[in-house]
């Protein structure tokens, strides 16, 4: 393992520049931070090109420390003065991993039951979105726009499952809700309307995709007019709607309980 010492290391400012939107897009990779999300990135064979650890990190999770040195490309001891520069949270673990972004280009299975967001912007709410997903046992996640799913808030928010699930990413939400409609998959949008079909009361059975929308302006006019139910979640409450992942985690629910 070789040592680095200093923050202006090379090695150390490229990592560090992935906490930046644009570095990831030009690069193809991105930064995790954490035991945790570093061992989930090594188990689920995405490819770690660095491994940067403190010594600190190194006794305290020995067995995360040994899997990430055997499946990294290069591995770093550093210490924690280089470790804060690195770290995107104020308690950093001392764990970072600069990984390969996966191959994002799936089939969707015509029978199974994914989740399309809309250009979700936040991404604790894309995170959280991903998570409840796979905890319900959806087949995917499609990701039109919105918030890139390797910011590291994204990756934290979703616990690792942003690095588990299949994720479709889409610059086309036409081609691709076409497509399922081809397939006669039914296309559900979620939507704030007490003209739209209350959740509960639609059939979901068969290969479906749901449509959760921006967290401000719902979903756009493009995406709506290829969906063929509209639905709503019925508020007894005050409130007017519920924030994206809220509301996610409630239709999510509704498709997949007697699936």
């Amino acid at each position: 393992m070789e040592e680095i010492t200093s923050r202006n290391n090379p090695a150390v400012k490229a990592a560090a520049a992935l906490k930046e939107l644009r570095e990831r897009k030009s690069t193809g990779l991105f930064l995790l931070e954490g035991a945790r999300l570093c061992k989930d990135a090594a188990l689920n064979g995405v490819t770690i090109k660095q491994f940067f650890v403190t010594e600190r990190a190194k006794e305290k999770y020995l067995p995360e420390y040994e899997l990430l040195s055997g499946k990294s490309e290069k591995s770093f001891l550093i210490p924690e003065s280089v470790a804060e520069k690195l770290a995107d949270t104020k308690n950093s673990q001392g764990f970072f991993a600069v990984c390969r972004q996966p191959d994002v280009s799936r089939e969707i299975n015509s029978g199974g039951m994914y989740v399309f967001t809309d250009n979700v912007q936040n991404p604790d709410n894309m995170g959280a979105i991903v998570r409840t997903a796979e905890a319900m046992g959806a087949d995917g996640i499609i990701v039109n726009s919105g918030c890139d799913i390797y910011s590291p808030k994204a990756l934290r928010a979703s616990m690792g499952a942003l690095l588990r699930f299949p994720v479709i990413r889409t610059d086309s939400p036409v081609s691709i809700l076409s497509e399922c409609r081809n397939n006669k998959m039914k296309i559900f949008a979620s939507v704030v309307d007490a003209s739209a079909a209350d959740v509960t009361a639609v059939p979901k059975d068969g290969g479906c995709v749901l449509i959760i929308g921006n967290e401000g302006s719902g979903i756009s006019e493009e995406t709506l007019s290829l969906s063929t139910h509209r639905i709503t979640i019925p508020m007894k409450g005050k409130a007017e709607s519920l924030n994206a992942s809220a509301a996610a985690t409630v239709l999510i629910w509704e498709f997949m309980k007697d699936r």
